[in-house]
């Protein structure tokens, strides 16, 4: 029996799944034994699967994969997700701060921070992967980790200053560095 899925991306990451002379579709075909059918003009992409592939959740795994570059992130952190403990979560902007593009443009710079700072620690800290684009924001990452990188995306959005944010984090971490009774690295505090 033959697997399909369908997804939608934005046509100018169209170019950034197919990758230089079709590498990144090729490299992702091989590595899933998967079919990629892309129509370039409206976005469109049909993920099949093989029907030798007897892993169901290759499906799950690759439509991740397709998403997460629609999404604004590089093939190579995308294919993070092929590990089984990293997932992707999308926040939409919309439902935080409305249709506004003034509104949206500002939650997306305090996301990002002066010179990228605020989204180079929400990553450090959470040890997941963050990408702002369009009007979304997507994260990678294990799943534990995952839900706090959420937690800490959304009090961003919802107006919570910077500092309260990070002290929230570096507290969590704190929490599980004591309960699993392990020595996680706790990078230097900084200024954003």
């Amino acid at each position: 029996m033959e697997q399909k899925t369908f997804i939608r991306i934005p046509g100018d990451r169209i170019g950034v799944l197919i990758g230089a002379d079709g590498k990144t579709r090729r490299r992702i075909e091989s590595a899933f034994g998967v079919k990629i059918t892309v129509e370039s003009e409206s976005g469109g992409v049909t993920v099949k699967v093989n029907e030798d592939q007897p892993d169901v959740s290759v499906m799950f795994t690759v439509k991740n994969i397709v998403k997460a570059i629609g999404r604004g992130f590089n093939p190579k952190k995308a294919m993070t997700l092929q590990d089984e403990d990293n997932d992707l979560i999308v926040i939409d902007l919309e439902e935080f701060v409305g249709t506004s593009k003034n509104a949206q443009n500002r939650v997306r710079g305090r996301i990002i921070g002066k010179e990228g700072k605020s989204r180079e620690l929400l990553e450090e800290l959470t040890n997941c992967l963050v990408s702002v684009y369009g009007g979304t924001v997507a994260v990678i990452g294990p799943y534990e980790m995952l839900q706090v990188a959420k937690e800490a995306v959304e009090m961003l959005l919802n107006g919570s200053y910077h500092k309260t944010v990070w002290n929230h984090l570096y507290a969590y971490r704190r929490k599980m560095r004591k309960e699993k009774g392990e020595l996680w690295y706790e990078p230097a505090r900084r200024r954003t």
